[in-house]
Order: C-alpha cells, then structure tokens, then sequence
C-alpha cells in the first residue's frame, strides 16, 4: 500500500498524487542541488520536496549559525572570520556541510539550496561528498526568463511589521492607486489590515536584480555544464503555474528514482 493509500477514502485525490506516491515507493539515497535565479520558486518548491522525500533542505546560512552556536570546530574558525569581517571560506563552508550531512535526517539524502554557487564550490563539495562515500544524485534547475523575473521581483512590496506581503499585479493591496502607465503612485501602497505604508526590499529593485542575475549567469549556470557529463542535470520550467511546475518537479523525481 502507497503512503498515501491510507488518507485517499477522505480526502480529495489531487492529479499529481499518484505521482507523488510512485516518488516515495522508491527510496534511495537523494543528493540533489537545487538551482535558480532570484524568485524561480526555490522557497516554494524545496520544502515540497523535503517534505515528500522526508530529506533535509540545507540552507548554508542556517548551518553556519547552528555550527557557530554548537561551537564545533569549524564553527569556530568560521565565527572568527565573521567577526573580523571577513566572508567565510569555501573550505569552512564545506566542512560545516560535511558535519551536518552526517546526522541522522541526512540519511536518506538531503537538498543543498544556496551551494554551490561558483563552479569552484561545486568541485569542493564533489570532493567531499566522495570522502564521504557519497555524490549528487541530481541537479534540478528551475528556469525562469529574466523579463518574467523582473515582474515576478520588482513587483513585490511587503509590510515590514507583519510580513505580510503583496504583489502590485498578482496581490495588489486594496490601497493601490495606478497612474496612466499602470505603475502604482507613490504613497498608495498601504497595509489593508493596518494602513500601514508597504515598502521594498533592497533587493527587489530592478537595478538589484540585473546585478543578482548577472553574477547568477557568470558563476552559477556553469554548474550546470559541470555535472551535465554525468546524465543528472534536469531543467523545470518554472514561469508556469505553480502546481504545473510541480507536476514536472514530480516527473523528473520519479524518473531519479526508477534509474
């Protein structure tokens, strides 16, 4: 009986589920890097897949504080560095991924999101993965046009108490007021449960953005043709809906596993 055999009497059966539990029949041990440009869909799409394959989604930011907090070793080496002002090194890097894949949740694999992200720290992180008797099983990009990036970013504006958060074309707030070009008035957008103003982030301009895709172009993408020699590279298109998007995340799983 599938996993989700048990709960499909009561509940709706949804078109991806049969997918979903050919997926979680087939286990092995899942290494998988998940790749995108700003706003593909990494925040959405990453947890599904822990969740699916019961795996860990290693953020590099959240074990650098979990090593610093510990303690450990290269916690340590790596907190001087942060302190001193310095940005910590691949090495460091790499070996706190190395302590944290060793715990009992990375034992049916894990999903690396944020690493590598320089060819360089991919070559790193396949020399310690083979130390550690182990390789990425697949890389999965998500795809994104750089103009349909731009919308999808800069359009975002979030009301920093709350977190709340709205898009001027997708969510707009009830506030918004257009000019004649279709662009919001300064001013108009607001909270609609506070009235609060909205604001944006930093990095959700557009002069931000070219330079994030920029270097994700320069350093990222060539990961790509690094581990496409290896037959485990898969591209999603991700400027879909969701649940589409999600369907093809599914097929290339399965296909993964059933190898």
């Amino acid at each position: 009986m599938g996993l989700f055999s048990s709960c499909m009497d009561n509940k709706e059966v949804r078109p991806d589920m049969e997918e979903e539990e050919k997926v979680v029949t087939q286990r092995s041990r899942n290494i998988i890097i998940l790749l995108g440009p700003p706003g593909s869909g990494k925040g959405t799409h990453g947890p599904r897949i822990e969740e699916l394959l019961s795996i860990a989604q290693l953020s590099t930011g959240d074990m650098l504080r979990a090593a610093v907090s510990a303690g450990t070793e290269v916690g340590k080496k790596a907190q001087e560095v942060m302190k001193a002002g310095g940005l910590v090194s691949d090495d460091i890097v790499v070996g706190i991924i190395r302590g944290r894949i060793r715990e009992p949740d990375c034992k049916l694999g894990f999903i690396l999101d944020g690493f590598p992200r320089t060819l360089d720290q991919a070559v790193a992180l396949d020399t310690m993965l083979i130390e550690e008797g182990a390789a990425v099983s697949r890389v999965l990009e998500l795809a994104v046009p750089d103009s349909v990036l731009e919308e999808r970013i800069c359009g975002r504006w979030i009301h920093k108490k709350s977190g709340r958060s709205y898009h001027v074309k997708y969510a707009p707030p009830k506030s918004i007021v257009r000019d004649a070009d279709g662009e919001p008035v300064s001013g108009s957008m607001t909270d609609d449960a506070t009235g609060e103003p909205l604001v944006q982030r930093p990095d959700d301009t557009a002069e931000a953005l070219a330079k994030r895709l920029s270097g994700y172009h320069m350093e990222t993408v060539p990961i790509l043709d690094h581990y496409q020699p290896h037959g485990i590279v898969s591209s999603v298109q991700a400027d879909q809906k969701m649940e589409n998007v999600w369907t093809e995340v599914l097929a290339v799983l399965n296909e993964e596993l059933t190898e």
